[in-house]
Parts: C-alpha cells; structure tokens; sequence
C-alpha cells in the first residue's frame, strides 16, 4: 500500500466537492451543504484563492483531503494554518491516511514559518479527538468558538457606519 499526498489542482473540483458532501453526510450535517461547485472552483483557485486542498491518495485512488488556510497570531506575531475539514473514506480509515495528511500540514507549517496548527473538532466525535490526542494535539477548553453568519452577518455588516478605505 502506498501513501501520497499532493496540492489539489482545478480539475479535482469534482473531487473535492464529492469529498466535502461525503464528508457532510459522516457528520450528519449534509442539510447544511450548500456550496456551488463554480463559485468553490473560484474560491480555491480564483485570482485570489481563500483556502489550499491537499489529496490523499492510496496506490494512486483519491481517499481523503484536508481543507486548510492561514489565519494569524498577534500574540505570537506569526501566521498559523487551520484545517476547515480534514475526512478520509471510512472504508481507508486505519490506512495512516489522515496521519500523513496532517503530517504534512505541520511540515507546510514548519516551512512557511507558522507559529500552529489548529482545528475544531465536534464534541461527539471521539474516535478523532482519541486520534488528534495520540498526535500531540491538545483540547482548548478554555475557548469557545463563535460565529455569525446568515441574515445575522448580513444584518450587522448593514450596521457599519465607518468608511471602509
């Protein structure tokens, strides 16, 4: 059996997007999936892409992904990588697949000089938090994520009142 792992390119779209919904029905949140696949496509290799893919492959056959991007750390002063969604095929769980994927993102974190690597993960999911806890990975209690989005973003991004130059 062998392990690769490789930066998506435009024409894994298809791909991608079969990964993210199978992704979506595992956590039982496939009513929640409401991307285009055009307007992803633009979104992760547009003119200006918001987020890299990485592909994991087993003898050659796609298995899983890591969605990631940068974020940043004001305390540390350096850029960070977070993984949106890591997922590999239930039947290729095991395979060390999901281990080489996030290897190789703390290696892409190591060489652009990144200060972590973070990730949420749902509270009932307990074969990945066992798995992410054999990694290094330590749970961060103390924060609670928040977020606004829908009418909720659309209705408080109405409010600013501050030129935006």
């Amino acid at each position: 059996m062998t392990l690769s792992i490789r930066s998506a390119a435009p024409a894994d779209l298809p791909l991608i997007a079969d990964l993210i919904r199978a992704l979506a029905d595992y956590e039982k949140l496939a009513h929640e999936v409401r991307f285009d696949d055009a307007v992803l496509g633009e979104k992760l290799f547009g003119s200006r892409p918001y987020a890299e893919v990485l592909i994991g492959e087993i003898d050659g056959a796609a298995q899983g992904f890591a969605l990631f991007f940068h974020n940043f750390s004001t305390f540390e002063g350096k850029p960070g990588i977070y993984l949106e969604d890591l997922f590999v095929q239930p039947a290729a769980r095991g395979s060390g697949l999901g281990k080489a994927l996030l290897a190789r993102l703390a290696a892409l974190a190591v060489e652009r000089d990144c200060a972590r690597l973070e990730w949420s993960v749902l509270d009932w999911n307990e074969p990945a938090i066992g798995f992410y806890k054999s990694l290094g990975a330590r749970l961060m209690d103390e924060w609670t994520v928040m977020r606004v989005d829908g009418a909720s973003l659309h209705r408080l991004g109405a409010e600013s009142r501050v030129s935006a130059e």
